[in-house]
């Protein structure tokens, strides 16, 4: 970078340049972190910001993907669906603490109290993903004791759903521009106002002042970019061996820790705004994921091992599971005819009602729908609509023939 384009940089805000592939977007890229203004009252504004949104898709999307495979796992989705809800509150609540501890400083008042205000003012940022797998793991796994569904099947789709989820949920952290890099000279690598600053004061902290000269290789790496195609490529990997290739319930979810754990490990090397764990020089999630790799790799050698000796029995095979789907299949099968028949006979009663218009009135239709309620109930098992023309043609000979 030459002075001059530091230059504009430094002056320009909430522009993202890309200094070593100027074909793209040469006069940079303008963002917003703000997706829309909200109106509200006396005069006043709500903005909803691009990672709110971002997270709330994800989320959405892993819900829908959860939902729709659920029977192939074996589980009953209105239960599941509870352990899913449960499962989002835990994961803010948990996202949102685990940052808390480890940024403790931030949230503390001049006479050393915690700031309980700024704790809960999540629109202002700091949400960390462990602590959000860790908070889904507690409330999810309480709520699917209480709603009696087997957690091993649910963890595994609790896993593609969070690479689902934070594959979307990253590009969150483009539009507030933060979760980038150390200095790259590759072509993707990124910088602007915010970066620029961030970076010199990370690599020069007894000098805050930008020298422009100084300040030409401040260029970070997309961090952010890195960990959402990590995740979009293992949510591709995990969907389809989970299709064909799955040999235990739970080993998706295991497999999600270990792989996730591996990038997340790589990615928090070259990041620059990382949390530590307190009066040590060690990154707090890059130690993290380093254990979940080692968990998972040791979890699934036992496993496997035991499967070859004992063999294995998903829970989608078992009787339990089969009775569960039969009991919500008649569930939903009553239900649905239950409506069905509802709305024949409020189509009866309209018919009659333009019939008789005089006649009737609105005590009318009710006793006109109780009537046709206790003829259908009193109509004999064997005799439907389709045998009257049958009975008609008896009655009439052949003058019904013709």
């Amino acid at each position: 970078m030459t002075t001059e384009f530091v230059r504009e940089v430094m002056d320009s805000q909430n522009v993202i340049y890309f200094p070593y592939c100027d074909w793209l977007f040469p006069n940079g890229l303008k963002i917003s972190n703000v997706l829309f203004t909200i109106p509200w009252f006396n005069g006043n504004s709500i903005d909803v910001y691009w990672y709110g949104f971002l997270i709330a898709f994800g989320m959405l999307l892993a819900v829908i993907y959860a939902s729709r495979r659920m029977r192939k796992f074996g589980l009953d989705s209105d239960r599941a669906i509870d352990v899913i809800l449960a499962g989002l509150v835990g994961a803010i609540i948990g996202a949102r603490a685990y940052y808390v501890i480890f940024s403790l400083e931030r949230y503390l008042t001049d006479e050393g109290g915690l700031d309980i205000g700024a704790v809960l003012r999540i629109r202002d940022g700091g949400l960390a993903i462990y602590g959000g797998v860790i908070g889904a793991l507690v409330f999810g796994g309480i709520t699917a004791m209480i709603r009696k569904v087997k957690l091993p099947p649910m963890l595994d789709l609790m896993g593609l759903g969070l690479l689902i989820g934070q594959c979307i949920g990253r590009w969150g952290n483009f539009f507030n521009q933060e979760a980038y890099g150390s200095k790259t000279t590759l072509p993707w690598g990124m910088t602007s106002n915010t970066i620029l600053n961030g970076l010199y004061f990370f690599y020069n902290p007894q000098n805050v002042s930008i020298i422009t000269n100084r300040a030409r290789d401040m260029v970070a790496h997309p961090c952010f970019l890195y960990e959402s195609l990590w995740c979009l490529l293992g949510f591709l990997i995990l969907h389809f061996y989970s299709k064909k290739f799955r040999k235990f319930d739970g080993e998706i979810f295991l497999m999600y820790i270990g792989w996730y754990g591996a990038g997340r490990f790589w990615i928090e090397a070259l990041r620059t705004d990382s949390l530590y764990i307190p009066g040590t020089p060690f990154k707090v999630s890059q130690l993290v994921a380093g254990t979940c790799v080692l968990f998972s790799i040791t979890i699934l050698i036992i496993k496997y091992i035991g499967i070859r000796k004992n063999g294995n029995v998903f829970y989608c095979d078992t009787e339990e599971s089969k009775e569960l789907l039969r009991l919500r299949d008649e569930k939903y099968n009553k239900d649905r005819n239950r409506r069905g028949k509802g709305a024949d006979a409020e189509l009866n009663v309209h018919i009659l009602a333009e019939d008789e218009p005089e006649e009737t009135s609105a005590e009318g239709a009710e006793e006109a729908l109780e009537e046709i309620s206790e003829e259908n109930s009193e109509e004999p098992a064997g005799e439907t609509s389709e045998d009257l023309p049958e009975q008609e043609e008896e009655e009439t000979g052949d003058g019904a023939a013709d």
